[in-house]
């Protein structure tokens, strides 16, 4: 194959290992390969090994103009702790690549394994910027479904290493037992710790849910999966994702000592009925990294830890500086618990106000924790701490639907309707989570939704 040429595959099942040796380029395009026009072209891993420990259906190695569109890759496992079966593989450098329209299912480990251990791995899709300065450069993951993958400790689509300038947008993630969307750095993928991140990326419009790692071995009873996870990437926006019925909805730390998730943006995303906590920044340990200079604004987040963990809607954890929470609605779920703020790592870990909190339980009943104290009552909680100084009283958002699954849209008369402060559209972005224009009148409303 050469630049600008593109392969149709014929409708049927390849039960082979596909590697793309060949690259397009700037001047005479990309080379495509999709399905047949009106056919399923189906690459099935049953039976099939796993050269080298880690391999995918499709690898991708320092590929760069390249289109994998509308294919079905399925029935890729092991049952070994030192192999790792990946559906899409994208390692080495490389620009500009399309992961676009496919579907990728049942990618498992089944390797013996347990919660104290969390040997074994598997990958629906995964992204390894294994050089430098050299990064994987461009790449664009959109429209792909993936679901009901048994990924031990590893998530289902990630983004590692040294990877820059991406694009992951209207996806399909669910059914799935460990982290939905990842974006990741400081775990020694690239060779050189100066690029050793995900950064200047954007994971916009996807749909991530039923996910959870109660029962996947590696956790045991632990409500740990992620819906979209930052786990030392810098530069990246989070925005217009609905994350419903996941373990945490979104989180921004670091697993590694001495490092943070920084300049991320967190905005207009819909986040509701999670096992655990509904938001959470900060390590998860004190020997682990922490959250810097994230900002998260103008998120709806809506009965969170229904199994009653105690992380509440936003959780704060270890070593987070210099973060803004602002502009969101909190609507708590059946513990009445706001804000999780257990630790006195760091005095000051986030700017916060311009919210509006309900539960219906009342004012009274609500739970606000800072800095290691409990404050029972919205009162107690704002002369106590500080916060929210300028957020609306405590009140009904006035949903316009809450039932199953819920709208989350306001109504003209809520309390959040004009209330929040201008941040600015680097900030905030020009529209909210449905596509409308994010500010009127020189006002903005709190939550998701701007009308």
């Amino acid at each position: 194959m050469k630049a600008g040429d593109t392969v149709f595959v014929r409708g049927g099942t390849y039960n082979a290992l596909t590697t793309f040796p060949h690259s397009g380029s700037a001047g005479g395009g990309y080379i495509t390969f999709e399905n047949y026009p009106g056919e399923t072209a189906t690459v099935d891993g049953t039976g099939l090994t796993i050269p080298g420990g880690q391999a995918g259906l499709f690898t991708l190695d320092s590929a760069s103009y390249l289109v994998i569109e509308g294919f079905q890759l399925q029935n890729y496992s092991t049952s070994k702790l030192s192999q790792v079966p990946i559906g899409i593989y994208i390692t080495g450098a490389g620009s500009n690549v399309q992961i676009v329209n496919n579907t990728i299912h049942d990618i498992d480990t089944n390797a013996a394994t347990n919660p104290s251990q969390c040997g074994s791995n598997a990958f629906g899709m995964t992204v390894y910027g294994t050089k430098a300065p050299q990064a994987v450069d461009g790449l664009a993951v959109a429209g792909n479904e993936i679901f009901h993958t048994r990924t031990g400790c590893s998530e289902t689509l990630s983004l590692d290493g040294n990877v820059e300038h991406f694009a992951v947008v209207d996806n399909l993630v669910h059914d799935v037992n460990n982290i939905g969307i990842g974006a990741i750095g400081f775990e020694g993928v690239s060779p050189n710790p100066a690029f050793d991140q995900a950064r200047h990326g954007v994971i916009r419009g996807n749909t991530v849910f039923n996910i959870t790692s109660f029962g996947n071995p590696d956790y045991g009873k632990q409500y740990a999966a992620d819906g979209i996870y930052v786990d030392g990437g810098t530069a990246i926006t989070i925005e217009q994702n609905l994350v419903r019925n996941v373990d945490l909805g979104i989180e921004l730390a670091s697993e590694h000592k001495g490092h943070v998730t920084s300049y991320v943006t967190v905005r207009n995303n819909l986040i509701y009925s999670g096992n655990s906590a509904g938001l959470s920044i900060g390590g998860y340990g004190a020997a682990r990294g922490g959250t810097d200079h994230c900002t998260v604004v103008n998120n709806t987040l809506y009965d969170n830890d229904i199994k009653k963990t105690g992380s509440g809607e936003f959780q704060i954890q270890y070593h987070a500086t210099n973060n803004v929470f602002e502009n969101n609605i909190l609507y708590a779920g059946p513990q009445n618990l706001f804000l999780h703020d257990f630790t006195t790592s760091t005095p000051d870990p986030a700017a916060i106000d311009f919210n509006l909190y309900y539960a219906l339980a009342g004012a009274a009943k609500g739970v606000w924790d800072w800095q290691h104290v409990r404050y029972a009552g919205y009162a107690k909680y704002l002369s106590a701490t500080g916060l929210d100084a300028d957020s609306p009283a405590f009140s009904d958002p006035l949903f316009i639907s809450a039932g199953a699954p819920p709208g989350l849209d306001i109504a003209p008369s809520s309390p959040a309707a004009g209330t929040g402060t201008p941040l600015g559209t680097a900030i905030t972005g020009s529209v909210d989570f449905a596509g409308n224009r994010r500010v009127r009148s020189g006002k903005i409303n709190i939550g998701a939704y701007e009308k």
